[in-house]
């Protein structure tokens, strides 16, 4: 009987709440409050294992997705004054060491945040 109960949690939760009756909203926070405050602690090191000590690739990933490609300049720009480039249908802002003109194609070197890292096509 029990292996029934505890294989469907619904019934679990259905049966208590017949044996509560009708809690107030007040009873029903109280609750929250301290089954959510269990279960963090209880499951801390499995949630920090998941997703803290994960090898994910997919911040990789998307700097492939940047770098060694091909972008337009929509406003000349170098040095320490910053451009717009065109990507994808998307304009960015851009950083260059070189002078780059408007309407000359550029490579993407680096993607630092919302600001690429560009150089002249040669």
């Amino acid at each position: 009987m029990s292996t029934i109960i505890f294989s469907r949690p619904e019934l679990f939760w259905f049966i208590l709440g017949r044996l509560i009756g009708n809690p107030g909203i007040n009873l029903q926070i109280v609750i929250f409050a301290v089954s959510s405050t269990l279960l963090l602690f209880a499951l801390r090191k499995i949630i920090q294992r998941k997703f803290l000590n994960s090898k994910s690739t997919h911040s990789d990933d998307v700097e492939d997705e940047f770098t060694g490609k091909e972008a337009l300049a929509t406003i000349d720009f170098g040095g320490i004054k910053q451009g717009k480039v065109e990507f994808k249908g998307t304009t960015w802002t851009a950083e260059s060491e070189s002078e780059i003109k408007e309407g000359q194609r550029v490579i993407i070197i680096e993607k630092n945040s919302f600001k690429l890292i560009v150089e002249p096509k040669k």
